[in-house]
């Protein structure tokens, strides 16, 4: 049983002995009426927290230390609640390795030691839940954070769950029965930087229910996020000149990005555990109604505002507007039977995402040859998009306790996967003859009523992709003295399925399958009652992104070149180490460390085909009057000029790369220095890889090159208060792909809360986040093609800033 249990089944007893009138010297004989009933106990006897407990909390949360044998570093939402975080992703900023690559006062796409999101296992509840991203991997703010109950990082992975976990997995625990005895309520709200107030409103329920428990919860909060962004420019620079930021100013654009919304969302459990039957049903939903409102204006000079052109220095107006809706749910039934042969378990589960995108965008173009007859257009284009991503799942599955220190389990697990995509676009323009007066702060390109029909669907746009996967697994737990240890094996089989009707009929219907068997191998060894030693090893896989294996060819992907899909691409695998150190710091604190390696095999980068792109052989039938067919061949006058300088590139599985990186925590109080009240919390990863492109060594696509975090709470009991400040900053990040390079950095995060409590059922606090007004800021190289790339002969080289003011929100928690 964990010290935290310990503790908090020690003041259960001390509630009720005291309520009993028990003291340590005598005992009181009081009307059995008065006497308040034992606390409620879970399935392995440990007290279930009250309500009360979660609201006026009295003490300092830290990271939990486990007892699994895969090393799993846990954080209970005592951790995270006092600075209220809104969303499962805001509560992640606060643990080892995660890095993100979002706008700025947004936590969505988790990267796990700093890898892209696809390399990350997302659970929610232990099991696997879609999403609408083209790489697999699930939104973290598609989850209230008061939905949660508990984050797992699981940095090891195990024969018992997918083997999609190549940086590692995030296991997302929502409350459920046993977790909570009474209800709360939670109100409040969020002021933001543009003065913008969003309401914020919530309720858990925990109780006895028939024979088991119980929980309902449910969440309605407010989503906005005003960003300012600054861009300039810069046009072609001389071949291999090396300060090319010195090259011609192009443009300047200022751009106004508010994102508003709301999400709704609910989730259930209930459970029944009884003389060796275990039964749980449990289910969450989250819907999202969303608006991106982005207005970009461009200037032909670096500083300065005026009318359009051809007397003033405004270039273009646009407005790009898209209304998205998203809804996420998941039910799931899991039944476990005690018995003379072992324990028999068996779970079904069913999880789909729904997005319906309608976005539009429109552009005012002031950049004509006035002189020239030329009149300003306006030109807009409107894309419909609606992505469905379901799964079910079943799972069978039995465990064999030979003794108390030997046990052996197998099973079988079975996922089918539908992904169905349905983008089309329309466009419209129209010639303005005059747009005297106009003006471009209190009119928008909106106003000219732009007409859009004859939606057709874009390249890629019709497809769907089915997956159907059957996997077997075996698994052999021990205990030796002091020393845990786990051996598994998995053998994965999937069948994958494709049919885009964008293409010709002959390519519509397209299928792969492929198997992996994944071992895997842990230990844990308690050195003293302090110390902890462990180490795992394993194999784990990465599937393909859905656009790469679909077999459209798309025109213009990258610069100049062309993208063809690869519906053979085969998953990357990698063989992963992890070697930690735990060491316990009096009866809560943690520190730990933990070094890491991935040898990722198969990696799946975009390469060139040698083919011509579409945008070459245009030119050179414009050019030369000759076809690329007839260079391609062999005819003679054809191939003497006949030079492509853009190219069909397709992805493939090429190469390998390492992961490496050592990570660092710490979570304890201060009691040694006498600062029992006082609680601090820190973490540093430096993270590192090495990767060969069609350039040369670089690092895996925007991996940062570290995170660290750190912050205190101060209990101050005297007056029923407390408060606390967390800061976060994570490295810069590099991202190299055909045509283009991204260096990304971010600023420092600040955020602080004040809390009272009145009473032992109310609180209330104050929260101040984003309070050092950081930037997202990003330096963009662009090239024609791969060769001026290789070459360093830049197209454009761009300069981007983005910035939002600091968030305050205040909220209310009532317990009963």
């Amino acid at each position: 049983m964990s010290d935290k249990h310990t503790l908090l089944r020690g003041i259960s007893l001390a509630a009720f002995c005291l309520g009993s009138g028990i003291t340590a010297h005598a005992q009181v004989a009081e009307p059995a009426e008065t006497v308040e009933p034992a606390a409620p106990i879970d399935a392995e006897g440990d007290p279930i927290m009250r309500a009360e407990t979660v609201v006026v909390q009295g003490y300092i949360g830290y990271r939990d230390r486990t007892d699994d044998t895969v090393q799993t570093l846990t954080y209970g939402q005592d951790y995270f609640q006092r600075f209220e975080p809104l969303t499962a992703g805001d509560a992640l900023k606060r643990v080892p390795s995660v890095t993100f690559l979002s706008d700025v006062i947004e936590s969505d796409g988790a990267r796990l030691r700093g890898l892209d999101p696809g390399y990350t296992q997302i659970l929610i509840n232990g099991e696997k839940v879609p999403g609408s991203n083209a790489d697999r991997s699930f939104f973290m703010d598609r989850i209230p954070a008061e939905l949660i109950d508990r984050v797992e990082i699981v940095r090891g992975a195990t024969a018992r769950r997918s083997g999609d976990a190549v940086a590692g997995t995030l296991n997302i625990v929502l409350r459920d029965g046993y977790e909570l005895d009474g209800g709360y309520i939670r109100a409040g709200a969020l002021r933001f930087d543009d003065g913008e107030v969003k309401p914020s409103f919530g309720g858990v329920y925990g109780g006895a229910f028939g024979p088991g428990r119980i929980l309902l919860g449910a969440n309605v909060q407010g989503r906005y996020n005003p960003k300012l962004k600054s861009s300039l420019r810069y046009g072609d620079s001389p071949e291999n000149d090396p300060d090319y930021r010195t090259s011609e100013f192009d443009n300047r654009e200022d751009q106004t990005d508010t994102r508003d919304g709301t999400d709704y969302s609910f989730n259930s459990n209930y459970q029944f555990d009884r003389d060796g039957t275990r039964m749980e049903l449990d289910g969450f939903f989250v819907y999202t109604d969303r608006t991106e409102d982005e207005r970009s204006f461009e200037y032909d000079i670096p500083a300065g505002v005026s009318g359009p052109l051809p007397d003033g220095n405004l270039l273009t107006d646009n407005a790009n507007v898209a209304n998205i809706e998203q809804t996420n749910y998941s039910v799931k039934g899991k039944f476990a039977q005690k018995w003379s042969a072992g324990e028999t378990k068996f779970k079904l589960a069913f999880a789909s995402f729904d997005e319906q995108v309608r976005e539009f965008e429109e552009e005012l173009d002031f950049d004509v040859d006035y002189d020239d007859g030329e009149v300003p257009v306006i030109e807009g284009e409107s894309v419909r998009a609606d992505i469905t991503d379901e799964e079910f799942s079943a799972e069978l599955a039995h465990e064999f306790e030979f003794s108390d220190t030997l046990k052996f389990e197998a099973g079988i697990f079975f996922q089918t996967k539908q992904r169905d995509t349905d983008i089309s676009a329309a466009e419209d323009e129209l010639d303005l003859d005059t747009l005297t007066g106009y003006d471009q702060f209190s009119e928008t390109p909106t106003q000219f009523g732009l007409v859009y029909a004859d939606f057709e669907a874009e390249d890629g746009g019709l497809s769907s992709i089915e997956e159907d996967r059957i996997d077997i697994f075996a698994v052999l737990n021990g205990e030796v003295g002091n020393l845990d240890w786990e051996a598994g094996l998995r053998y994965e089989t999937t069948d994958v399925s494709i049919n885009d009707r964008t293409v010709d009929a002959d390519l519509q219907n397209q299928s792969n399958d492929y198997a992996t068997l994944l071992p895997s191998a842990h230990i844990k060894y308690d050195a003293t009652s302090l110390d902890r030693f462990t180490a795992s090893v394993a194999r784990t896989v990465r599937r393909p992104n859905f656009n790469f294996v679909s077999p459209v060819l798309l025109t213009g992907e990258y610069g100049d070149s062309d993208l063809l899909g690869n519906p053979q691409l085969d998953p990357e695998n990698a063989w992963g180490l992890d070697v930690g150190y735990e060491r316990r710091i009096g009866k809560t604190g943690v520190f730990g460390v933990n070094v890491f390696y991935r040898d990722v095999k198969d990696l799946i980068e975009v390469v060139n085909t040698g083919a011509p792109s579409d945008d070459y052989c245009d030119e050179f039938e414009d050019d030369e009057g000759f076809t690329c067919d007839q260079a391609l061949a062999g005819d003679p006058a054809a191939l003497a000029v006949y030079d492509p300088n853009s190219f069909v590139l397709t992805p493939e599985n090429v190469g390998d790369g390492q992961v490496y990186g050592i990570e660092f925590d710490l979570s304890t109080s201060l009691v040694a220095f006498g600062m029992e009240n006082t609680g601090v919390f820190a973490n540093l990863s430096l993270l590192d890889s090495k990767i060969d492109d069609f350039i040369g060594e670089r690092r895996f696509n925007s991996q940062s090159e570290y995170v660290y975090n750190f912050g205190f709470i101060q209990e101050l009991p005297v007056y029923a208060a407390a408060f606390g400040v967390t800061y976060r900053k994570q490295g810069d990040a590099y991202e190299r792909i055909n045509s283009e390079e991204v260096t990304t950095s971010y600023g420092a995060d600040l955020e602080i809360f004040v809390e009272k409590s009145i009473g032992d059922s109310f609180t209330i606090r104050a929260v101040g986040s984003n309070l050092l007004n950081a930037s997202k800021d990003e330096v963009f190289n662009k090239f024609d093609n791969e060769i001026d790339q290789m070459d360093r002969d830049f197209d454009e080289y761009e300069l981007e800033t983005e910035e939002a003011g600091p968030v305050f929100q205040i909220m209310a928690r009532y317990a009963f």
